[in-house]
C-alpha cells in the first residue's frame, strides 16, 4: 500500500523539466513544456491543413476541417449569443487546448490541466475577458452600475463574485481531471493489463472531452450574462 501511495504521489507532482540560467535561474514546469508541445502541434496542423485551400470544388480534407471549425464555432456561438460573437474564435481555441490537454495522458505525458497554476491562468484569463465584455459592450459607467442591481445593497456580493467565478472554473476543471487522473493511475498499479482499457476510454477521453465543454460553456454563459 505504501508503495503505491509514493507512486499515486510520483505521478501527481508536476515536476520541473529544466531551468532557465538567468535571474538565479527560472524553473520552468513539466506542465508548461507539455502545452508548448501541445501549442507547436496546433499551430501545424493549422498551416498543413489550410494549405492549398479552394473556393470552388474542395477537397475532402478541406471539407471536414471546415465542418469541424464550423461546428465548434455554432456551437459556441449557441451558448454566447449574437452580441458575443467576436469572442468565438478565443473560446474556440480554449475548447481545442484543453480537450487535447486532458486526453494527452494516452500518449504517456501528464495532462498540463493536473497543475493548478495552469487551471487557474485559464481561469483568471477567462475573468479579464468576461469583464472586459461587460465594459466592451456597456462603458465603464453602466459596467459598474451593474454592481449595484438590484438593489446597492447585494453590491459587495456581486464585486465577491469576480472572485468566486474564477475560483470556480478553476476548481471545477482542476478536481475532475485530477480525480480522473488519480482513478487511472490507481487501476494500472493494481489491475494494469485489461480493465483499465474501458475505464482509460471514459475517464481519458469523454470526460476529459466534457470538462473541455464544461468551461468553455460557463464561460460563455457569464460573457452572454455581462454583455446583456
Amino acid at each position: 500500500m505504501e508503495d503505491i501511495a509514493s507512486d499515486l504521489l510520483k505521478e501527481l507532482n508536476c515536476d520541473t523539466a529544466f531551468t532557465i540560467p538567468v535571474f538565479g535561474g527560472i524553473e520552468v514546469a513539466e506542465s508548461v513544456v507539455v502545452t508548448w508541445i501541445i501549442m507547436a502541434v496546433m499551430v501545424i496542423f493549422a498551416i498543413v491543413m489550410t494549405r492549398k485551400l479552394r473556393i470552388q470544388n474542395p477537397g475532402k480534407r478541406q471539407v471536414i476541417i471546415e465542418s469541424i471549425v464550423t461546428g465548434l464555432q455554432n456551437m459556441v456561438k449557441g451558448f454566447i449569443g449574437e452580441k458575443g460573437t467576436r469572442y468565438v474564435p478565443y473560446l474556440v481555441t480554449v475548447i481545442i487546448y484543453i480537450g487535447i490537454s486532458n486526453i494527452i495522458g494516452l500518449f504517456g505525458m501528464k495532462p498540463p490541466t493536473k497543475d493548478m497554476n495552469v487551471t487557474a491562468a485559464l481561469a483568471v484569463m477567462s475573468i479579464i475577458l468576461i469583464e472586459y465584455s461587460g465594459i466592451h459592450a456597456k462603458g465603464v459607467k453602466r459596467w459598474a452600475k451593474g454592481f449595484a442591481q438590484p438593489v446597492a445593497i447585494v453590491a459587495p456580493l456581486n464585486v465577491l463574485e469576480i472572485l468566486i467565478r474564477p475560483l470556480s472554473l478553476c476548481m471545477r476543471l482542476f478536481g475532475n481531471v485530477l480525480g480522473a487522473f488519480v482513478i487511472m493511475e490507481l487501476l494500472k498499479m493494481l489491475i494494469p493489463v485489461v480493465l483499465p482499457v474501458p475505464f482509460s476510454l471514459y475517464f481519458d477521453i469523454f470526460d476529459g472531452l466534457i470538462q473541455a465543454y464544461v468551461f468553455v460553456f460557463l464561460t460563455s454563459l457569464f460573457i452572454k450574462e455581462a454583455v446583456e
